[in-house]
């Protein structure tokens, strides 16, 4: 192990935690959101992939070339270019015939070498297994969201946020996405160490957000096991896990979570509106959690209990947790797409009108 002046470069930032008039006025009490889109890869898998990644190199030690291999065209491999540029080693990102060409190149630009193979996610990661980390010595697999280095640099997230609501009076609620699990088990073993899901203490409520159709916590709490769905159907494709880490499933059946499922229009909306409100673009797998500000969840499912007076006090930490798979006429497109849709109009009525 080398010493602290020999540890690699932290690939990821601090963010801020900002307060947002604009939704807090829509959801009815304290909305703060966790910037995690400002991070170098544009999302909050900066933490838990450079972490991993980071830990890796002082492992093998500074001077072993180590290679990284990861089988995401998404925001974990993007993640994995992003910080293998500034750790200064080689990344190959092994994704399926499938990916975009706007992917991709994303990729490309970032210097990885990119392979395309298989039909979908299941055949490239063989791939990658079998193939290529199989015959070199010096490769390390960096998995997307189900490894303890992983969560605990997600859980670095509630670090910040324990400093920064510090002088805010504290905070009573987390909102993230929940894909693979990675970031909602992160955010768990950072409240756990700050004392958090303690009795004894300022407890904070959790709401662990899906859609419909990459639901698969939700499939596995309802089922009471760990479950696998059949296909992802929803259009936030980057929460498109068929099953979720099992640690994410036990840190599920939390009394302080609240799993949510929502529809695609709600997800879909919410990253439309969130862009008009706060001028942050944001994919679907983000507006997700965002959409729980503007459809009246985090009352009615986070603290049912509350008066509308009680609940106004509340401080609650929206994590914009980013994504790349996004631009202004995809937004356009939703809007067109999903614009009209009567549930989601019934349920965004505070924001819609």
């Amino acid at each position: 192990m080398g010493s602290n002046a020999e540890a690699p470069p932290n690939p990821w930032v601090q963010t801020p935690c900002i307060y947002s008039k604009t939704l807090s006025r829509t959801a009815g009490c304290n909305i703060y959101l966790k910037l995690e889109n400002l991070q170098p890869s544009a999302s909050f898998k900066s933490r838990g992939v450079g972490n991993l990644m980071s830990l890796a190199i002082q492992h093998h030690g500074p001077s072993k070339p180590a290679h990284f291999y990861c089988s995401s065209g998404g925001n974990a491999g993007l993640a994995c270019a992003t910080a293998a540029n500034s750790l200064s080693r080689p990344a190959t990102i092994v994704v399926p015939l499938s990916t975009s060409a706007f992917m991709v190149s994303k990729l490309k630009l970032l210097g990885a070498e990119v392979v395309q193979v298989g039909k979908h996610w299941s055949e490239a990661d063989t791939y990658l297994r079998e193939v290529l980390l199989a015959n070199d010595e010096n490769g390390v697999y960096v998995p997307p969201f189900d490894h303890p280095d992983i969560w605990d640099g997600a859980a670095t997230i509630v670090d910040e946020v324990e400093r920064e609501m510090c002088d805010k009076g504290g905070y009573d609620g987390i909102v993230c996405s929940v894909g693979g699990g990675g970031l909602f088990a992160g955010l768990m073993i950072g409240l756990e160490r700050h004392g958090r899901l303690q009795e004894n203490t300022r407890k904070v409520r959790v709401m662990a957000v899906e859609t419909q159709g990459a639901h698969s916590l939700a499939l596995s709490l309802e089922k009471k096991k760990l479950s696998r769905l059949d296909a992802i159907t929803s259009i936030a494709t980057s929460l498109g896990a068929t099953q979720v880490a099992e640690k994410a499933f036990e840190w599920g059946q939390r009394p302080e979570v609240k799993n949510c499922v929502f529809s695609d229009a709600e997800a879909a909306m919410a990253s439309v509106c969130f862009a008009d409100d706060e001028r942050i673009i944001v994919e679907t797998a983000c507006g997700a959690s965002v959409a729980a500000a503007y459809n009246g969840s985090l009352h009615s499912i986070l603290f049912p209990e509350l008066s509308e007076k009680e609940f106004s006090k509340l401080k609650i930490i929206i994590v914009v947790c980013g994504g790349s798979n996004v631009s202004l006429d995809i937004l356009e497109g939703y809007k067109a797409k999903y614009g009209g849709d009567e549930k989601m109009l019934v349920k965004f009525k505070r924001r819609l009108g």
